[in-house]
């Protein structure tokens, strides 16, 4: 066994040790631990456990992926999700964690009186969970199916396998503790790799200021610069400069991303583990300097992958290497089939060019960009077994949290709030694991059938939630009048619209080629894409709710005395453990 294999053998299943000896010591025994940890956990615990549930495969894997490929404007993923983070925090978590119910769609019932609203958010939370859930599942299978030099299926069976173990044994008190060991592992792995890649490239030890520094081979060129003269010299798109679309969509899909982020069920519930609203606000200031740990680091990575794989690949223009000749991490990712090599001139040399008649690199799948940067910069073996304990880490422990969050929704939602009240608890804690199994079964199918790369997919989630949760939940807080038609007609339109939109343009999501009205940009609704579309449904669902009010009864007198309550400073204790 080679020695790459044996660092990578230590770091992944060391790692799942700990995570099993975690869930093993913090195993729910109530439905308080299942659900929200029993209430317990410390701010800067859960600032840590946040950190982890938010920064998924998409984050790890593929966000700095996208910005290596799509230079300036994959920053949407940037600005969408740390201001989203933002949002949540300030705007919705503290006045939903003063409420005291511990799921979304338990607070949505709560606050439009009706069983209606709670089914339709409890649709709206499983279709966006479960679109997101694809890209996590998609990431575990690339990570294992390279470290581990197994087949994607297998990889990913494994994985499911894991979160199986813990999740469903520890419920959100397992998850708690074993997210807080996954950012410590996967902080460490993105960032050990960007520290040696930034000195190896520009002599500074810090990937944030690499990034803006001259190269370290003396020619006084900075590596941006360097960069965009590399890529436009082969006919791709200046890596500064580029744009996902117009100014609008740009600006509609940052957009999207932050108002989806605000509205996904699974860090909502987060807010619920501590033990009052104050805790709730610190674990939020704590969350955003854990994120920020690597959010500021990825678009060195993305640049810096970016850089090092077209100089790799092809030193300058007209400057082929030998595919006879390719670096050792080419062939190892050949064998995943995620990156292919066509050659199309019969020259045996590796040309790769913005133009799909003569480019031969027929397949580079994003994905790929930060689990290969080390292979690609020669980074030391144990560095490179790190980054795939860090991409399983990152993964896992955004799967476990959405698993919890579908759970929840349909086993103390669905079943213990509407149709089965009487249920003991024992009973509940059971359904909720049995739930969690099935989804977990479910996930691994739609990650053995993915409808594309990671943070695509999840692109499309954050869409989902946007369109549909985020605007009931800001009107549920910040509107004493709206009342429950009016909250129910937009979640409906908002989502439906979405979802129309997407299926014509994306075709069906899980029967990949499906399009019933063409899916040509053309025809886009003022250049705005599928995945940025939600935004434009959100605005759709606070429409459609205020028209509604307008010709029915506001909420009535004790539900904006509830909204008052929430939004008061006074009366927390009362509130803290209403559970």
């Amino acid at each position: 066994m080679d020695e790459l294999k044996i660092y990578t053998y230590i770091a992944v299943f060391g790692t799942f040790g700990l995570y099993f000896a975690i869930a093993i010591w913090a195993r729910a025994g109530s439905t308080a631990d299942f659900y929200a940890a029993g209430g317990g956990v410390t701010p800067f615990q859960n600032g840590m456990a946040i950190g982890a549930d938010w920064m998924s495969a998409a984050s790890f894997i593929s966000m700095a992926g996208l910005i290596a490929f799509l230079g300036y404007g994959g920053s949407v993923f940037l600005m969408g999700w740390t201001g989203g983070y933002v949002l949540l925090a300030m705007c919705l978590a503290p006045y939903m964690r003063k409420h005291g119910k511990f799921t979304v769609p338990e607070f949505i019932g709560d606050r439009f009186y009706s069983k209606t609203a709670r089914i339709v958010t409890i649709i709206c939370l499983i279709v966006a969970s479960v679109t997101y859930i694809i890209g996590q599942m998609k990431g575990v299978g690339v990570a294992f199916s390279r470290f581990l030099e197994v087949e994607y299926d297998t990889g990913l069976y494994i994985g499911m396998a894991v979160v199986f173990f813990y999740a469903v044994l520890g419920g959100m008190k397992g998850i708690t503790y074993t997210q807080i060991a996954q950012y410590i592992v996967l902080i460490t792995a993105y960032t050990i790799p960007a520290i040696f890649i930034s000195f190896q490239l520009t002599g500074n030890p810090i990937p944030q200021l690499g990034l803006g520094s001259t190269l370290a081979d003396g020619s006084g060129v900075y590596l941006l610069d360097k960069l965009d003269m590399v890529v436009t010299d082969l006919g791709f798109q200046e890596y500064t400069t580029s744009k996902l679309g117009g100014s609008l969509n740009m600006f509609a899909y940052t957009l999207s991303l932050m108002i989806g982020t605000a509205g996904l069920p699974h860090v909502i519930m987060r807010f619920f583990t501590v033990p009052s609203v104050k805790a709730a606000r610190s674990s939020a200031g704590y969350a955003l300097v854990f994120i920020a740990l690597l959010y500021t680091v990825a678009p060195a990575v993305g640049a810096m992958a970016r850089f090092n794989l077209m100089n790799t690949i092809q030193p300058a223009a007209g400057e082929n290497i030998n595919y006879a000749e390719r670096p050792q991490w080419f062939k190892d990712w050949e064998r995943t089939g995620l990156l292919a090599f066509e050659d199309k001139n019969g020259d045996g040399k590796i040309q790769y060019t913005a133009d799909k008649a003569t480019n031969e690199m027929v397949k580079v799948d994003r994905d790929i960009m930060v689990l290969a940067n080390p292979s690609i910069a020669n980074l030391p073996n144990w560095v490179i077994a790190l980054v795939a304990a860090g991409g399983l880490a990152a993964a896992l422990s955004t799967a476990a949290g959405l698993l919890l969050a579908i759970s929840s929704s349909i086993s103390h939602d669905l079943m213990k709030g509407i149709l089965t009240p009487d249920m003991d608890e024992k009973t509940e804690l059971m359904l909720g694991r049995v739930v969690m199994s099935i989804s977990i079964l479910f996930a691994g199918y739609l990650g053995l059938n993915p409808p594309g790369f990671a943070a695509g997919t999840v692109a499309l989630a954050f869409g989902l939630a946007a369109s549909s949760i985020f605007p009931a939940l800001m009107m549920g807080i910040f509107s004493r009048t709206m009342n429950d038609k009016g909250a129910i007609a937009g979640m409906v339109a908002g989502l439906g619209v979405t979802m129309l939109y997407v299926f014509q343009h994306k075709g069906i999501m899980f029967i990949p080629g499906t399009s019933f009205l063409g899916g040509l940009e053309a025809n886009w609704f003022l250049g705005i894409s599928p995945n940025a579309f939600g935004a434009v449904g959100a605005i759709v669902n606070f429409a459609v709710a205020y028209i509604v009010l307008k010709s029915t009864s506001p909420a009535p007198k004790e539900i904006a005395d509830m909204v008052d309550n929430f939004r008061s400073p006074h009366g927390e204790i009362a509130a803290a453990h209403d559970h």
